[in-house]
Parts: C-alpha cells; structure tokens; sequence
C-alpha cells in the first residue's frame, strides 16, 4: 500500500493538484513579471492603493451581517486597538477575545 492509498488520492488526482497549483502560481508571477513593464497612472495606484481597503471592507461587512451585533462589537475594539497600538497581532488578538467574552455572556 503506498502513502497515496492510505490518504485515498489516486494519482490522477495528485496530479491534476499539482497541475492546478503550478498554473495558479505561474498565473501570480506572471502578473508580477508583466507589471514590471507598466508604468501605472496615477489614477491607477490610487485604485491599487485602496485596494486593500475594498478587501477588507468585502470580509468584514458580510461577516457583520451574517454574525450580527458580536461581529460588529469585536471588529470595531479590533480596529480601535489596530489604530492605537498599531499592532495587528495585538488587535486580532482583542478582537478575537472580545467576541469569545461577547458570546460567552450570552450576546448574539
């Protein structure tokens, strides 16, 4: 019995893995590769600037919906202690607990 058996991936399907993963990390460097050749306007970085912004406001806002008012509470104490202390692992941190205290009092 080989080491694929015991986890039950047959070989096709090893490959088609790897397959997919090397085509999404040439599709990543290309991206990098082709960008070296484009000088953005400015109006361009102002959009790759706000970029991160957009993601996180995509995250967030589902997660506030979906979760409710815990969500809510334990993102804004995040954002506080990001904004204060400027360490995201501290502010993960808060977060996470101030929702883990939220639900633990019986706030939902």
């Amino acid at each position: 019995m080989s080491a694929l058996d015991s986890i039950g991936v047959t070989p096709a399907a090893l490959i088609a893995i790897l397959a997919a993963t090397l085509v999404t990390y040439l599709c990543r460097i290309g991206g990098y590769w082709a960008m070296g050749f484009v000088t953005p306007s400015p109006r361009i970085e102002r959009a790759l600037a706000a970029l991160p912004g957009s993601i996180v406001a995509a995250i967030v806002l589902p997660a506030i919906a979906q979760t409710g008012l815990v969500a809510a509470i334990a993102i804004v104490i995040a954002l506080a202690i990001k904004l204060v202390a400027r360490n995201d692992m501290l502010a993960l941190c808060a977060g996470v607990a101030t929702a883990i205290a939220l639900r633990a009092m019986g706030v939902s």
